[in-house]
């Protein structure tokens, strides 16, 4: 019999699909390339892959703008290669958790084409959020509210309607209190669990329902109620969307074992367990450590309170330093702290000033980015994130050592936030740009018809062929620190240990599995014990800056 806690504490591998591998030559990866990949999955040792949108996409926000929730983007495969993918990975010990948006559709999706071509007040408008303008003409929006990607929140349509978009204009937004959009995405949950799907991560899962009660705020009362976390935001956080997720439960647990749910909500701390519970979705991202300087103060009480929050809500906690919408954490590591003072208080806590953005904006130019010091704390993080009671997700490239891509031509951007906040963000396309699997060849061996994103020549440097049988690669340390992981787990409880040192994080795991993190500048005595992985080489039997050690 399967393990119905089997995500509790799971390794989890994130594939962007369109940048993973490419079996057909068109510069987009797929299905089928990553199937033939699985070997290489399962070397890593990973017990779960995490997939990006793979539905059909004129992929206006890169596949989270979906054509149709029951199919896959023809570019990247049908459904039959989704069954033999799953298939293979099944056969391979490793489940998979789809992506699945529910906020919005693509604006090329069947109900909002419907939508568009129907009359004001039709059935098919219901279920998106359509309202009349403001001004004598109705040709100002229902509101000053501006999407998240920039720009107005409402678009205007040929009959003079405004529909909501929080996001892109190409993903116009749901109506939750729709029953017919609620009973479809209960369809779509069967659909793909019957098809073997092991678990969903929830896209925007904090953004579902909505109070469009006339009048609308405006974007300044807006502003005012960010901060209040009460739940009665109009569109984010709402508390009627746990009604919601308590129906997705019934479903998944029509199923052995039941399926497993990870929601991703930006909400404050104190609003997420609710997300997390077990009559909701089960679990829900915590981005603190990701959005965290390199501070040992913040680090300990971001882990603390995560581990609190998890036990109260009888979920366990989800660990995450880099993703799709993120700047690798490689490179952010190895940028200046937002302030310089960070490293001399450890105790004190921050504003994850370590993003990236300026650097980005440079063309990773300015300021110095020091690519060592960023590999060797990105490891440092990654093996006490692996240490850590709950779910730890590794987005793929970094097990290769992977660095942000900043340097791409405009003309080669696809990321809507840098063509709507041109000069102000660049957008998410750096860490999208496609895997190096060989030193040479076309695409560094990702396909051979080239890349849908530039690889620079760096790359091939980082390729996994260079790194596959080199012991003191990036890989070679990924590959053992989830092997020890699995090992070495037990159960989920931990506990601080005292240290003579600010700058050092010391905690133990049942079995007397310790993990020891010195973020300061000099080596640090270890405790008595065999050290069976550091992050990097001891330095006369101490643990230097920079490093993480597991001892036994």
């Amino acid at each position: 019999m399967q393990d119905p806690s089997w995500w509790r504490q799971a390794a989890v591998y994130q594939i962007y699909p369109r940048s993973f591998a490419d079996s057909n030559g068109d510069g987009i990866g797929d299905l089928k390339g990553i199937t033939s990949r699985i070997p290489y999955l399962r070397s890593l040792g990973i017990d779960a892959v995490w997939l990006s949108p793979f539905y059909p996409s004129a992929l206006a926000d890169g596949g989270y703008d979906v054509d149709d929730y029951r199919d896959v983007d023809p570019k990247l495969g049908t459904l039959e290669d989704f069954d033999e993918m799953v298939a293979a990975l099944h056969e391979a010990g490793i489940k998979l958790i789809a992506d699945i948006v529910p906020n919005h559709t693509s604006d090329r999706h069947a109900w909002f084409r419907e939508a568009l071509a129907a009359p004001k007040g039709s059935a098919a408008r219901a279920r998106y959020i359509f309202r009349d303008g403001k001004g004598p003409n109705g040709d100002e929006p229902p509101s000053d509210w501006d999407s998240v990607f920039g720009g107005p929140a409402w678009e205007r349509t040929a009959d003079g309607q405004w529909y909501m978009h929080i996001f892109a204009r190409e993903q116009p937004d749901l109506n939750w209190d729709n029953r017919e959009v609620r009973d479809d995405f209960l369809k779509t949950l069967r659909f793909w669990s019957d098809r073997g799907v092991d678990g969903f991560r929830v896209d925007v899962a904090h953004a579902l329902t909505k109070d469009m009660t006339e009048p609308l705020p405006s974007k300044a009362e807006l502003g005012a109620e960010d901060e209040n976390h009460n739940g009665r935001h109009p569109f984010w956080d709402r508390d009627e969307v746990h009604e919601v997720f308590a129906e997705w439960r019934a479903v998944f647990n029509e199923y052995t074992p039941p399926r497993t749910a990870v929601a991703e909500a930006w909400v404050h701390a104190e609003r997420r367990a609710r997300y997390a519970s077990p009559e909701g979705l089960g679990q829900a991202f915590n981005f603190d450590l990701l959005k965290a300087d390199w501070n040992p103060g913040q680090f300990r009480d971001i882990i603390t309170r995560n581990l609190v929050e998890a036990t109260s809500s009888g979920a366990s906690s989800t660990w995450v330093f880099s993703n799709h919408d993120v700047v690798r954490h490689a490179t952010r590591y190895g940028l200046p702290p937002a302030d310089p003072d960070s490293r001399s208080k450890p105790g004190q806590g921050g504003q994850g000033g370590q993003d990236g953005s300026a650097w980005l904006l440079s063309g990773g130019t300015e300021p110095a980015l020091d690519r060592d010091l960023g590999e060797r704390r990105a490891r440092a993080v990654t093996q006490l994130m692996l240490a850590l009671p709950g779910s730890a997700y590794v987005y793929q490239g970094e097990e290769l050592g992977l660095h942000e891509v900043a340097d791409i031509a405009d003309e080669d951007r696809q990321d809507p936030t840098f063509f709507r906040n041109t000069g102000v963000d660049v957008g998410r396309d750096g860490c999208r740009v496609p895997l190096p699997w060989t030193r040479d060849g076309e695409s560094f061996g990702f396909g051979f018809g080239g890349a849908h994103l530039p690889q620079p020549e760096w790359f091939g440097e980082y390729a996994v062929e260079v790194q596959e049988g080199d012991p003191a690669s990036n890989l070679s340390f990924y590959r053992r620190a989830l092997e020890l992981r699995r090992e070495l787990q037990g159960e989920e409880d931990f506990d601080w240990v005292a240290t003579p040192s600010a700058d050092v994080l010391h905690f133990t795991r049942p079995g007397g599995w310790h993990c020891v993190t010195n973020f300061g500048s000099s080596p640090v005595d270890l405790p008595a014990g065999r050290v069976v992985l550091s992050s990097s080489p001891l330095v006369d039997g101490r643990l230097p800056g920079d490093t993480t050690a597991w001892l036994v």
